[in-house]
């Protein structure tokens, strides 16, 4: 018996008629090698049929207490047939990298349907240089951006032959209670929530001056601090930075559009950028982020005079996505150097604020966003929480906008025979956090970047995109200068196969909104 814990709940219930809560990526696959020259849709779904007992949460779908008196539990549905997930599609002539971004933009605008499990698979054919891409989506209540590239790892092999995968092997399923066990087991946990607010409350305390908009009220720090005397904790904690988030163009209540942009940049120049800067490849990631906002704002005269703020996702996750089902994540809350001018400046403040960031969420591992979502009784969780999100959005941003760095493996991977040749990440916009998420991951020598936007915060995706190959340029250039050397791409061909040219704004036409 599984339940969504209450932060599984709230990426659940944190779903409207304007957000989508589903994690979803786009690889881009080179079919050449793959035995028949092509993946179809026959071939996925064989595989997933083969590999569907290595990935739990592909196989559950949610079982909801009566009144929403309790968060809902996972059951497991061995009746679902996974063909009705995966759906196929061809692009017009001549399939360009404008028009997957569209076709992945409508796709990841809609909402997953509850009833069955929560996943999709959508196979696109006709890109350019006889390539295919596989959008895939889960929610964000059954996985996080671990155990979602976890998830698409156990369906990959690393040679185009297929591997051996043993059999499913005999358990008893994980099947919800009944409705005298969902209704005692909500009895049982409202009568214990009054305790469990008390435990919660004295644990997030301490962390009152990382929290956003609790951290800006008066006072915050020295109750954080006086919280971590009293518990004995001793430890030396950096002191956190203002985190009091400037207000955007792109910050505020979102539509449901959505716009997607991507594009690549080699690992081997951003490791060469940290090692030269004395930082790590995520500091570098952080200042081309910054940079590139800094560029879109000053590009509209809305650059903000202080920082601004972005939520780290960090993984706290103790056991493989093959174990637990759900979220086991922190957040770390930074100040974005988007105030500064000079980019070896804005790198080093970058390596400084993440360093200290970091420090701190090791000596003090942050687990407010667990705490706080504890404190929530399901019921109010249910009905309240993206009406909350909407609020927070008129008022205030708690933050501007989520920064995501997914480490992926270094070396070529294959699905149904065909190389991947890059994987561009996509992430879940809500009104709080902003209407622009930008999400990497590391993989086969690249950082592959995905850009997901509101259109009505932030329409040109793909200048965003553009200004973070263009900060790259910048910071190759500016790191030569200073150590003397060539950055190691330099007169080198990239990684095999097509990839995109996003350094320069590709004008899309509007889709036609999808219904969430």
């Amino acid at each position: 018996m599984r339940q969504l814990t209450p932060l599984d709940a709230q990426f659940l219930h944190a779903e409207s008629a304007t957000t989508t809560a589903h994690v979803a990526g786009v690889a881009i696959l080179d079919p050449a090698c793959a035995s028949t020259g092509v993946v179809t849709r026959e071939a996925l779904v064989g595989l997933l049929r083969r590999r569907l007992h290595l990935v739990p949460a592909l196989s559950m779908r949610l079982a909801d207490v009566p009144l929403g008196l309790d968060h809902p539990y996972w059951t497991e549905d061995r009746a679902f047939d996974v063909a009705d997930h995966v759906h196929e599609t061809v692009l017009p002539m001549p399939g360009d990298e404008a028009q997957l971004a569209e076709a992945v933009a409508a796709i990841h605008e809609r909402r997953l349907d509850r009833g069955r499990p929560l996943w999709e698979m959508h196979l696109i054919h006709g890109l350019t240089g006889g390539r295919t891409a596989l959008y895939a989506k889960v929610h964000h209540c059954a996985v996080d951006g671990v155990s979602g590239a976890e998830t698409l790892t156990a369906l990959l092999d690393l040679t185009p032959e297929p591997r051996a995968v043993e059999p499913p092997q005999e358990h008893p399923p994980t099947v919800a209670p009944g409705l005298a066990g969902m209704l005692a087991g909500a009895v049982t946990r409202s009568a214990a929530h009054p305790a469990r607010v008390l435990r919660s409350l004295g644990r997030t305390v301490a962390d009152l001056d990382v929290v956003p908009v609790i951290a800006t009220l008066p006072g915050a720090r020295t109750v954080a601090a006086a919280a971590r005397r009293l518990s004995g904790d001793g430890r030396d904690l950096p002191p956190a930075p203002s985190l009091s988030a400037p207000r955007t163009p792109f910050n505020g209540p979102i539509s449901a559009r959505r716009r997607f942009s991507y594009g690549s940049i080699p690992l081997a120049d951003v490791r060469w950028v940290a090692r030269s800067s004395g930082i790590s490849v995520n500091d570098v990631v952080m200042t081309l982020c910054a940079s590139a906002l800094r560029s879109w704002l000053l590009d509209r005269g809305a650059l903000p005079d202080r920082p601004l703020i972005a939520a780290v996702p960090v993984a706290v996750r103790r056991a493989s996505a093959r174990e637990v089902v759900g979220n086991q994540l922190s957040a770390m809350i930074t100040p974005m150097p988007t105030d500064v001018a000079c980019p070896l400046e804005r790198l080093r403040i970058a390596g400084e604020t993440m360093r200290a960031a970091k420090r701190r969420f090791a000596r003090s591992p942050a687990t407010w966003p667990s705490e706080l979502s504890s404190m929530v009784p399901a019921a109010v969780t249910a009905l309240a929480t993206s009406v909350v999100l909407r609020l927070a959005s008129m008022a205030a941003p708690p933050v501007n906008l989520l920064v995501s760095n997914v480490p992926g493996p270094q070396f070529p991977l294959y699905l149904c025979g065909a190389r991947v040749l890059a994987y561009y990440p996509m992430s879940v916009l809500t009104d709080a956090s902003g209407g622009v998420n930008i999400t990497c991951f590391s993989y086969d020598g690249s950082l592959d970047f995905g850009i997901v936007s509101c259109p009505d915060r932030l329409e040109d995706a793909w200048r965003l995109m553009g200004h973070i190959q263009e900060a790259m340029d910048e910071l190759l250039t500016l790191t030569e200068q200073a150590t003397g050397t060539a950055p190691p791409s330099a007169g080198r061909v990239g990684r095999a196969g097509p990839r995109p040219a996003a350094a320069a704004p590709v004008p899309i036409p509007a889709p036609v909104p999808v219904p969430a």
